[in-house]
């Protein structure tokens, strides 16, 4: 608007360490103090880092003060989203590529050292294993798990006691399903051990979802054919000695030898039971295989040197390079090259199955250096079209494994055994080193789970974190969007096995998310990361609050001392706080609906995503989630329901950004006893809408100022600050946030402030209505639509979801006007959003004022109201607006409603008006049974209950008594 001679300039606030708007490229900083419009569409930012300075301008009525709230944000992530994603990494079921058989129950104990678990070393060397990070972390979890001491002898004592007690004859099964748990299929290879002493396929194959699947070790293979075609099963030594000394019988020996590989290769091909092969050339004569087959005449010197070492020793192995690169070659060979037959001896292309390669990590027998990955690279050359898998992310060749699978079409990378074997630490950088350049298509994850089951246990629980870890960090840095994410997941840990060995697998449908799957695998490092990062450079707090706002939107919270809090962090506790399911029956002077008892448990969950500094010095805060004992949201939970909102949106394609305005009035407050009026407005020179006079007042000056800045350096940059039309009253102005996170913000920001305000001498209320010829004061909310697909018809998204608030919006009211005071504000004609159902653009005596797109402003919400519920309300009937297509019937009004003629409002579509009371508000919330369905029978149950209660309470009270007991609480 212009402005006149004579009349009191507008002032804007800009606060310290804010993007304060955008300008265009050629504007100084000088140009912008006497600037008299600020731009909003520019290109560049201005960003202040000074003090607190005033502009007089030209306001663009067209723009809203929520600055930049109708833009895209494309690295927004909602609570909801990482709780996907998180709840994806903890419950996808794995197809464990690549593990081994658990060793029978007679061979569990005794033989075979429990340090294995953690390490390749072996005779010795294993003995020091007790002190690696490994051995330590496991340690720590096997005693979570086992409840018992955190130290290796009670962990060693509670195993050798799963295994032996002989009054728990279930105990020992019971503990392989934990250990596999999550488990889908296995692929054994049975090749490492006397199969007397492991158990058998379909043993596994009980405790998994679906039947296990053998890999073929070919060197088993290999040497096993040597062994039965030179001496026999009864050790024949002089048909051994003769293959040794007569040149015929070698060569015979030799095709004998040759042609049953050939068809024990081709018979495991044919056999659904194996679905790859497994070789340890690595471990015989290195990885550096020889770029073509050895010949026949190449190959005999070595099988006639093995068939010596026979004769002395029956367990010896191929450790001639010619043999064993003979057997990869060959292979190789038969796997490209072989036609099956049907049932109709019609040649069919069979599907090529995989051989594996072990890489890099493994026990003393292997020459490192030869087992790097690169030495493949001519070998894989001669076969592009047979699919090779390079095991244990060849660590510590991590990134020649990254890039032979990025280059080689037919090359995957497995990322196992370095779970549970290396640090936390290193398993993050092996799982950042790979996806740093290897496509997630061409990734595996397997357990390499051997004799014991706690290999596939700890492998299963390290790599979910390590997981979640790397994964929400990339992100929240906006390198991977969320849905990708969870489709990364579910590729490595599924389905990519799954297509590679043709396993033929339905992938599970997910389970519905449950916040018992989220804490099955508590994972405090996140936490802590985060709780470190806020303390970096602070002094140390002596409280954590932990908060949340009831059914009368009063914010309550729990104290625990920083130290007990961080004690229970850092040792991967359970932070989570028993609060009585009385908690959302009563009204705020703690009195019980009828229906409600102290009866019963909820567990209050600390979300750090809300983690900030304060309210108060000395003070962290974060809002909480409320579920069951066992894990399962509480159906009754405010923030749990708005979760659950913007979750229902995120599946729709839509998410969504909220900023409110906090309008508050200050008062002073009364000492005097006598008196019955406890505050009184302020006493200032002439306050009006948007006046410069309040800073005559320097309390109110410094405390304004001591807002802002304490603000931000809790991170919450406010918009703008200006005074509004009552004495005393003011609005400071949010960014928007996603929807839980705005929520999460105004509360704290809320809380913030009137700290500040009692420590300055001020009492801050929200009152709606606290005099009755004076302006009243609102939360005005506003939201834009952010599309998370590409096929996105903005306009016409737009108008169904706001079709669908209005369609909804007296019931919406029961939350948005909460309060028999909130009607005192309800009122038209004042600037308050009216009466009717209506809306129009920049019209502020319509409940919805559009401002442009799909950024639009709800005026019919107060202080009084749990905003939570509100919001949830809003973007359920929004959403259910946009899936049904539903009509806009109304249309824009551009003048008041209240003046319009009944003719005139008809012409609109304006027919209906908002309730004029609570109890109306809350019959029409009650008898709208989509609104009920979308938010839940017994939430809406529950709060009509307490409503009515309240009502009911407060009505009983006289009515300068109800004013100052709603002054005192909010």
């Amino acid at each position: 608007m212009e402005l006149e001679d004579g009349k009191e300039p507008l002032v804007l606030m800009i606060a310290p360490g804010i993007i304060a708007w955008h300008l265009g490229h050629d504007t100084s900083f000088s140009e912008l103090l006497t600037s008299r419009t600020l731009h909003q569409n520019s290109p560049t930012s201005f960003f202040w880092a000074g003090p607190p300075f005033h502009i007089p301008l030209q306001l663009d009525t067209t723009r809203s003060s929520q600055l930049g709230l109708g833009h895209r944000h494309n690295n927004t992530i909602t609570q909801t989203q990482l709780d996907l994603l998180i709840h994806t990494i903890r419950t996808t079921p794995i197809v464990d590529h690549h593990a081994h058989p658990l060793l029978n129950w007679d061979n569990q104990t005794g033989k075979y050292p429990l340090l294995h678990i953690t390490s390749e070393a072996s005779g010795d060397a294993i003995e020091s294993a007790t002190t690696s990070l490994a051995h330590l972390r496991a340690v720590r979890q096997l005693s979570t798990e086992l409840k018992c001491a955190p130290n290796w002898e009670s962990v060693v004592a509670k195993l050798e006691a799963v295994r032996l007690d002989p009054d728990e004859p279930d105990i020992w099964g019971d503990w392989i399903s934990r250990c596999l748990e999550g488990v889908h299929t296995i692929l054994l290879d049975d090749g490492l051990d006397n199969k007397e002493a492991v158990e058998d396929l379909d043993w596994h194959t009980s405790y998994v979802q679906s039947p296990c699947r053998r890999i073929l070790r070919i060197e088993a293979i290999a040497s096993d054919l040597i062994k039965h075609l030179s001496a026999g099963e009864f050790h024949d030594v002089q048909k051994a000695e003769a293959i040794i000394k007569d040149p015929a019988a070698l060569k015979e020996f030799w095709e004998n030898w040759a042609g049953s590989f050939d068809n024990a290769i081709k018979n495991a091909i044919d056999d659904p039971l194996v679905v790859g092969f497994k070789s340890v050339v690595a471990y015989r004569t290195g990885l550096d295989v020889a770029g073509k087959e050895p010949s026949g005449d190449a190959v005999q010197p070595a099988l006639k040197e093995f068939v010596k070492k026979l004769l002395k020793v029956r367990t010896a192995r191929l450790e001639d390079s010619s043999l064993n690169d003979y057997v990869v070659h060959r292979t190789a060979t038969l796997i490209r090259d072989y036609k099956g037959k049907n049932h109709e001896e019609d040649i069919i292309r069979k599907p090529r199955k995989p051989i594996q390669f072990h890489t890099g990590l493994g026990d003393s027998d292997l020459t490192l250096a030869k087992a790097s990955p690169s030495h493949l690279q001519e070998f894989i050359r001669s076969y592009p079209d047979v699919p090779m898998v390079l095991l244990h992310a060849g660590y510590p060749f991590t990134k020649e494994i990254a890039y032979m699978a990025t280059v080689y079409k037919n090359v995957y990378a497995d990322i196992g055994e370095v779970f549970p074997c290396i640090s936390k630490d290193g398993q993050e950088r092996v799982l950042m080193e790979i996806l740093e350049l290897c496509p997630w298509s061409k990734i595996l994850w397997s357990t390499d789970g051997h004799w014991f089951p706690e290999t596939y246990l700890l492998a299963i629980m390290q790599m979910r974190e390590a997981f979640e870890n790397v994964l929400c960090s990339y992100v929240l840095k906006g390198q991977i969007g969320w849905r990708a994410a969870i489709v990364l997941v579910q590729d490595l840990l599924f389905k990519n096995a799954n297509k590679l060995y043709h396993l033929g697998l339905d992938f599970p449908k997910p389970e519905e998310v449950a916040s018992r799957s989220l804490a099955r695998y508590p994972n405090p490092s996140r936490n802590l990361t985060l709780l470190r990062e806020l303390l970096n450079n602070t002094i140390e707090p002596t409280f954590v609050q932990i908060c949340w706002n009831d059914y009368t939107a009063l914010q309550r919270m729990r104290l625990v001392p920083f130290r007990k809090f961080m004690t229970l962090l850092e040792a991967g506790r359970s932070l989570d706080i028993g609060i009585t399911k009385a908690v959302f029956g009563m009204i705020q002077n703690d009195h019980l609906i009828p229906s409600s008892s102290a009866t019963g448990e909820y567990r209050l969950h600390p979300d750090f995503s809300s983690l900030k500094h304060g309210p108060v010095a000395g003070h962290i805060s974060m809002h909480g989630e409320f579920r069951e004992q066992d894990g399962f949201p509480v159906a009754l939970c405010p923030r749990s329901l708005l979760l659950r909102s913007v979750e229902i949106g995120s599946q729709k394609g839509l998410g969504f950004l909220l900023g409110f305005e906090i309008e508050f009035l200050l008062l002073e407050r009364v000492e005097d006893d006598s008196v019955v009026d406890r505050y009184t407005a302020l006493k200032t020179d002439g306050h009006a809408w948007s006046v410069s006079k309040y800073y005559a007042n320097p309390k109110i000056n410094a405390l304004l100022k001591n807002m802002v800045e304490t603000l931000a350096q809790m991170d919450i940059y406010v918009e703008q600050i200006h005074a509004e039309s009552a004495t005393g009253q003011f609005e400071l102005i949010l960014p928007p946030y996603p929807p839980v996170q705005a929520v999460d913000t105004l509360l704290h920001t809320r809380d913030v402030m009137a700290n500040l305000a009692t420590e300055a001498g001020f009492k801050m209320t929200l009152h709606p209505k606290p005099f009755a010829k004076a302006c009243g004061t609102a939360a005005h909310m506003h939201m834009s639509i952010l599309p998370e697909a590409d096929a996105f018809d903005a306009e016409k998204v737009t108008r169904h979801f706001y079709a669908g608030v209005l369609k909804h919006l007296r019931a919406i009211t029961a939350f948005s006007y909460s309060n028999a005071a909130s009607y005192d504000r309800a009122q038209d004609s004042v600037w308050a959003g009216g009466r009717w159902v209506a809306w129009g653009t920049q019209n502020r005596e319509t409940a919805l004022r559009k401002i442009e797109g799909s950024h639009w402003e709800v005026k019919i919400i107060d202080g009084l109201a749990n905003p939570y519920f509100v919001a949830s309300a809003i973007l359920l009937a929004g959403i259910r607006g946009v899936e049904t297509e539903e009509k806009m019937v109304w249309d824009d009004c551009e003048m008041d409603p209240a003046k319009l003629s009944d003719m005139d409002r008809k012409e609109l579509g304006i027919s209906q008006m908002l309730p004029a009371s609570v109890e109306e508000a809350l019959r029409a919330l009650q008898e709208d049974t989509e609104m009920v369905e979308m938010l839940g029978d017994e939430l809406v149950e529950r709060y009509v209950a307490i409503k009515e209660f309240e009502d009911e309470f407060l009505g009983k009270m006289g009515a300068e008594v109800r004013r100052l007991w709603l002054m005192e609480r909010y």
